[in-house]
């Protein structure tokens, strides 16, 4: 991708009305835009951070049995009504009546719907377990919606549904739900504690929260950082400074990011809707149920508020916009220009044949100095420049986005390099 012709410029100032480190970033960076508070665009940049997550979110789930589908946003009031959420989500929900009279909302969650489509296909014990999951968008009318991406209004949902014969079975599948997570946020390059929480409005039992620790967050955290034991503070009985219960490591507080959440909701939703199995007695019986969910746009957000310096974003490598940044740097006049130039679109050109992403920084009228600052900002893992001095020792600098200084690597080890690294 050529960068003159990206659609997203940076910003050199931050948005005035913006107070979280991840929107400001983004913002600036060109990777989203603000429309509301709560509500943001995806531009070309962070849509392909926001697939990036996608896809190893997609990834995770089929690996533990999980079939993709997708649900609609537009619900009817009668289905909210048969669990008493039409009431009990009512703060939250964004509600209205079309031109026919009919009351709806835009789905907050999916636990109704999907149970109430799990009657079609759920009859016996030999339908079950059963895992479906969507990506998909979720309304909801946050009150506080002052954190970027991480509480937002409309924002991407992902949520897998689980459906089993009983307890035991909801239980061996939590456990790999869980392991899951754990694999999507170290891929996203956050350290989550699965916390013991409140089930909310989802379950009377406990839940389980992905917690990373930020001082943007806006939950506090008791944890044991020896065993990774933590608990949600609204919940706990635990006093910080206290022996943890698990090991012998002793209890910190923090603020924390949630940044994903699993429930085992019983037979809540399944008794509300009639989704019955019958045994291999023939015995009718309530479906069990689980509820899994990650915000991908709130990871998003969530990783610019881990991993952010002074200067900008840094990107975990698996979820970055693209692998390579290159720029060209151009002498001021004289026929090096022509040079350097050639020698910047043939390594352009190679790097994305061999499969290499690429955003290609070959904008003329912006000095070193700016460049460098809009790399620093957009966080790209690998910064690569040609320019005459480099050029002269038939070189190319490299410079990770965290290291402290560049260095010279030769033209003929450029490829061994891009194979270890990107291929």
């Amino acid at each position: 991708m050529h960068q003159s012709k990206l659609f997203g410029k940076t910003l050199r100032e931050d948005p005035k009305d913006e107070v979280s480190v991840n929107a400001r970033l983004l913002e600036r960076g060109g990777f989203v835009y603000k429309t509301m508070a709560g509500v943001y665009d995806y531009l070309p940049l962070g849509w392909r951070v926001l697939e990036n997550i996608n896809r190893i979110i997609r990834e995770e789930m089929n690996a533990i049995g999980g079939q993709e589908l997708l649900l609609s946003a537009l619900q009817p009031k009668e289905r909210w009504q048969k669990t008493g959420r039409w009431e009990g989500l009512e703060e939250i929900m964004y509600r209205f009546k079309d031109n026919s009279g009919r009351e709806m909302a835009l789905a907050p969650t999916h636990e109704e719907p999907l149970a109430e489509i799990a009657t079609r296909s759920i009859f016996s014990y030999k339908d079950l377990p059963l895992f479906v999951y969507q990506i998909q968008t979720k309304f909801r009318d946050e009150p506080r919606a002052k954190s970027g991406l991480i509480r937002g209004r409309e924002f991407l949902m992902k949520d897998l549904y689980s459906f089993h014969t009983d307890e035991k079975d909801l239980d061996a599948f939590y456990k790999k739900a869980d392991a899951a997570y754990r694999r999507v946020f170290s891929r996203c390059g956050l350290k989550a504690f699965v916390t013991e929480a409140s089930g909310g409005t989802f379950t009377k039992n406990y839940s389980h929260e992905f917690q990373v620790l930020s001082e943007a967050g806006e939950d506090w955290l008791l944890y044991c950082a020896k065993c990774g034991y933590a608990q949600n503070k609204e919940i706990s009985k635990i006093g910080v400074g206290h022996k943890c219960p698990k090991c012998t490591g002793k209890i910190e507080q923090g603020r924390s990011i949630e940044a994903g959440n699993i429930f085992k909701l019983g037979t809540k939703f399944s008794d509300a809707f009639g989704l019955f199995y019958a045994d291999a007695r023939g015995v009718k019986n309530p479906v069990v149920m689980g509820s899994y969910g990650i915000g991908p746009g709130r990871l998003l957000g969530t990783m610019v508020e881990v991993h952010a310096d002074s200067r900008g974003i840094l990107w975990p490598d698996e979820v970055a916009p693209f692998g390579i940044h290159l720029i060209e740097l151009l002498p001021r006049e004289g026929g090096g220009r022509a040079k350097v130039k050639k020698a910047a679109e043939k390594l352009y050109k190679d790097l994305v044949a061999k499969g290499a992403t690429v955003l290609y920084d070959e904008r003329e009228e912006k000095t070193a100095g700016e460049k460098f600052a809009d790399a620093d900002l957009i966080g790209i893992p690998w910064r690569v420049v040609v320019s005459e001095r480099s050029l002269e020792k038939k070189s190319v600098e490299v410079k990770r986005r965290d290291a402290e200084a560049p260095i010279l690597l030769k033209m003929n080890q450029f490829g061994a390099f891009i194979k270890k690294e990107f291929l």
